[in-house]
């Protein structure tokens, strides 16, 4: 047997069966689950869960995984269950309050000697509300990124389904192992009370 095959068969952390009937006890040994390997919606649906904390809660944020493609799911089930959607990005949506439920002005950037203009524009939410058929549930408001929102504008989007009833928020707020989601009113500071 040459020098590398010793060392190596001795460097092994798998016991052999020329050991002379000792056995090593393996220290520090990882627990990996199947749960860990494939997402965990895929093995423990919790679908239900999903759809009475939105019912419960009116806001969620949710956490979902970096390769994306999770929250495709969940989106599904609250379109199952006749929910019209309104994805809004957070990078581009400035003031919250003002944009969803007020009439706001908006600058389009003017290219060299045009004039300034400012159009207005009806608000978001309550646009979309007066659209939406009789047989429709509600309006869920899907808000990307909204990891760059400041906390008194978290609290305002936890606040929004007491201001319009028909209204759910889902917030995007960051990103983790599998898919998880907590009441937007946790994260935003507020107590169950307010």
């Amino acid at each position: 047997m040459s020098s590398s095959a010793i060392a190596l068969r001795s460097a092994s952390p798998l016991p052999s069966s020329c050991g002379g009937g000792r056995r090593r006890r393996r220290t520090g040994a990882v627990k990996c689950g199947l749960v860990d390997l494939i997402g965990g919606d895929l093995i423990r649906p919790d679908m239900g869960r999903w759809l009475e904390d939105v019912e419960k809660h009116k806001a969620l944020a949710v956490y979902s995984p970096h390769e994306g493609g999770y929250e495709g799911r969940y989106l599904t089930r609250l379109r199952y269950q006749g929910y019209r959607f309104l994805d809004l990005t957070a990078r581009g949506l400035g003031d919250p309050e003002s944009t969803l439920t007020k009439i706001h002005p908006v600058c389009p950037p003017h290219l060299g000697r045009q004039p300034i203009a400012r159009w207005y524009f009806p608000p978001e939410v309550d646009y979309r509300l007066s659209l939406l058929p009789p047989d429709a549930k509600g309006l869920v408001l899907w808000i990307i990124e909204a990891k760059v929102l400041s906390k008194a504008e978290l609290q305002f989007l936890a606040l929004l389904p007491s201001l319009r009833p028909k209204v759910k928020v889902i917030a995007e707020c960051g990103n983790w192992r599998k898919f998880v989601w907590k009441p937007l009113k946790e994260i935003a500071g507020l107590s169950s009370s307010e």
